[in-house]
């Protein structure tokens, strides 16, 4: 019986997890510039965790978590997003004390929904997200929008689109709230079944449902923008001066409302114009969450972040024909002759990698052709040839395989010798 991997995750092999390794080191680098210092959480957690925070009425809680029961009876969530577990942290290990204040945290791993497996969408995917929590001001909000956007754009990619709107305050949600509910009440029974269960619990979810976002009430549903409050109105119009300060430019979309419901205030997405993108054309999305660290037993302390998904960054950059500038190179390939050379060419070849070269040698017994055809494959700079001749003199033949090139160094100073001759 041959075993395959599951549907909806993929092997990431030699040859691709290359450019992954290159994203993640500038995303790192990005961060630094920004102070957002790394945080590891583990990948499965008390479900309530995601029930109270994600929300109960959401796709995530209700169809798409990986939920199981441990020895202990406990019951336990692989995790299918990054803000929940950061917060959780952040409160349980009193983050919120620290001098440095607000704490500005990043995270790069996989997580995990049941959902339809699609181009670019998986079960297992990998998420790199930021999270700053403790303040309250919107030039965070701006911030970290323009941290996704400088990720992106330190990429190459520039069909790029910056959506935003505001969801309020919980004044402001609770007007439009029941708006929401006069207004979709008359004909929910026209909507899914999961749209009439959010009716009374959470109608704005009816907003974000994928399979009724074409119904009448929908595109014509009373707007959040026209619900908030002064104190909303003048922190949205705050954010979108200093977005316009960072010559960021964005669209106000009144129906955007994201998948969770934690949100509050500032939401965003960021998307690709790519062609040949698809039909799902979302990169990017976060918001603001204040009061989560509050439901979570922690002290008032505003929250903002944002999440984006590594396989949807990656088929963007496919989209625009963008192509790292990665180095596989290898310094030095051993080609050696005969058993007496195979065997020297084992303590030289561990000599060549702790002075700090990348180097290789033949395993399977390739013929002296094959070795160099192995050579050239693997991109190497130089071979260096040994064989029962070379061993009596004492002697190594060095062949710069750019143009062919070859010196001979002396098998007692090799290691300088290679070193001054890469220079």
């Amino acid at each position: 019986m041959t075993i395959q991997i599951p549907r909806g995750t993929q092997d990431i092999l030699p040859g691709q997890v290359e450019a992954w390794q290159w994203i993640e080191e500038k995303t790192r680098d990005i961060c630094q510039k920004y102070q957002y210092k790394e945080i590891r959480t583990p990948i499965f957690e008390q479900t309530e965790l995601f029930q109270r925070g994600v929300g109960e009425s959401t796709d995530i809680v209700q169809k798409e978590m990986y939920t199981f029961k441990d020895r202990g009876d406990r019951s336990l969530t692989l995790r299918p997003e990054g803000t929940a577990p950061v917060v959780r942290s952040f409160v349980e290990n009193k983050l919120y004390g620290q001098p440095n204040q607000p704490v500005k945290l990043y995270y790069v791993g996989p997580m995990f929904r049941y959902e339809r497996p699609q181009a670019g969408r998986y079960r297992q995917f990998v998420q790199f997200g930021v999270e700053a929590l403790g303040s309250q001001d919107p030039a965070i909000d701006a911030e970290v929008i323009a941290l996704a956007m400088e990720v992106y754009k330190s990429l190459g990619l520039k069909r790029l689109k910056v959506v935003i709107n505001s969801l309020g305050d919980p004044t402001s949600r609770k007007a439009h709230r029941e708006a929401l509910i006069q207004h979709f009440k008359p004909k929910i029974n026209e909507f899914c079944l999961d749209c009439q269960n959010r009716l009374e619990r959470n109608p704005l979810r009816i907003l974000d449902c994928k399979k009724d976002r074409d119904h009448e009430l929908i595109k014509n549903a009373p707007s959040i923008l026209t619900f908030l409050n002064e104190e909303s109105t003048q922190y949205f119009e705050k954010v979108k001066d200093y977005l316009q300060l960072l010559q960021i430019d964005f669209e106000v979309d009144a129906t955007l409302v994201r998948g969770l419901d934690y949100y509050n205030h500032t939401a965003f997405e960021i998307m690709s114009e790519a062609e040949g993108f698809g039909a799902i054309t979302t990169l990017c999305g976060g918001g603001r969450y204040n009061g989560l660290v509050e439901q979570f037993g922690g002290p008032s302390a505003p929250g903002i972040g944002f999440a984006l998904s590594m396989e949807r960054l990656l088929a963007a950059m496919k989209a625009e024909g963008i192509e790292l500038p990665i180095n596989e190179h290898l310094d030095c390939y051993i080609v050696a002759l005969g058993e007496e050379a195979k065997d020297y060419s084992v303590a030289l070849l561990q000599q060549l990698r702790q002075a700090g070269f990348s180097a290789e040698r033949d395993y399977i017994s390739r013929k002296l052709k094959a070795q160099f055809k192995a050579a050239e494959r693997m991109q190497a700079a130089y071979t260096a040839i040994l064989g029962e001749d070379e061993l009596k003199a004492g002697t190594i033949t060095v062949k710069k395989m750019e143009n062919g090139e070859q010196t001979v160094l002396s098998l007692n100073n090799f290691i300088e010798a290679f070193t001054e001759l890469c220079k």
